[in-house]
């Protein structure tokens, strides 16, 4: 694998000596209101120019860090199944090169092949989903395969007890009802009872997924389905530091940006300040 010209930037480490690996991936094909998550990738490249490299929250240095930036991944149009699999295959071969994928989507679904991939490296993984919307459904609009059913798709591999849902306040009575049950811990409207979570989990693998619909829409436009009654950037900057206590994080993402529904260009920033964070605490 190779860097790309254009990176986010301080990420232009070569790929042998980086120990994470940040790539886009730009799949489109399920989002079921607004489109454009497909351009975020490269939005959030040309925004972090103006996003400091250093961390005041973290106190660290991205320069300080290797990382390699490989650019978007050549997904086929129109071709779900497809680009899931070249999701997953990049995604293995990351983590066979011991390396962290930090992945920027495109819509919810890519989440489900970086998954896939890391359970059979990581057989015990927990995730830890931040999002406004459950996704839990089993199909939507006839398709198994959706961003609206990509964390039940992902406990279909995890079973119980292994999936964490924060700022959910959006979805199905069914996919509330399946939360109830006891299958996945789902916590309404709020990050709280993160740090319990937390101390649950600290010592088994951990993937990190966050919906960046996750945001109030006063603070985050930039989306497909946009949610009401949201967090805060800095909500969500307190459970990022939150995430440090975890001793394990074997990746992460950051999905549903979608640049064009938000002319200003503040939500491809403030999801560009969320991945320098994000890239600090895979190297922590």
């Amino acid at each position: 694998m190779k860097k790309v010209d254009l990176s986010f930037q301080s990420c232009k480490a070569e790929y042998k000596e980086s120990s994470v690996v940040l790539f886009s991936a730009p799949l489109d094909n399920t989002t079921s209101y607004r489109p454009g998550t497909r351009f975020a990738g490269n939005a959030v490249r040309v925004e972090s120019i103006g996003i400091e490299w250093y961390s005041p929250y973290k106190e660290m240095n991205l320069r300080d860090y290797n990382t390699v930036d490989i650019g978007d991944l050549d997904l086929p149009m129109g071709l779900v199944e497809e680009s899931l699999d070249i999701i997953y295959n990049n995604t293995k071969t990351i983590i066979n090169d011991n390396k962290k994928p930090m992945m920027i989507g495109g819509e919810h679904l890519v989440t489900y092949p970086v998954v896939k991939a890391l359970v059979e490296k990581y057989p015990d993984l927990r995730i830890i989903h931040l999002d406004a919307h459950t996704d839990l459904r089993d199909e939507f609009l006839g398709r198994e395969l959706s961003h609206a059913t990509v964390i039940k798709r992902c406990y279909d591999i995890l079973g119980d007890n292994r999936i964490y849902q924060f700022g959910i306040r959006s979805g199905d009575k069914s996919e509330f009802d399946f939360a109830k049950a006891g299958h996945v811990f789902m916590q309404k409207f709020n990050f709280d009872g993160l740090e319990n979570v937390i101390e649950e989990i600290k010592n088994h693998p951990v993937y990190i997924t966050i919906d960046m619909d996750v945001l109030d829409p006063s603070v985050f436009p930039g989306t497909g389905t946009p949610e009401p009654g949201g967090m805060t950037f800095k909500e969500l900057l307190a459970a990022m530091k939150k995430f440090e206590k975890l001793n394990n994080v074997v990746g992460a993402d950051l999905v549903e940006l979608a640049p064009m529904l938000d002319s200003s260009n503040v939500s491809t920033v403030v999801t560009a300040k969320a991945l320098r964070e994000m890239i600090l605490l895979l190297h922590q």
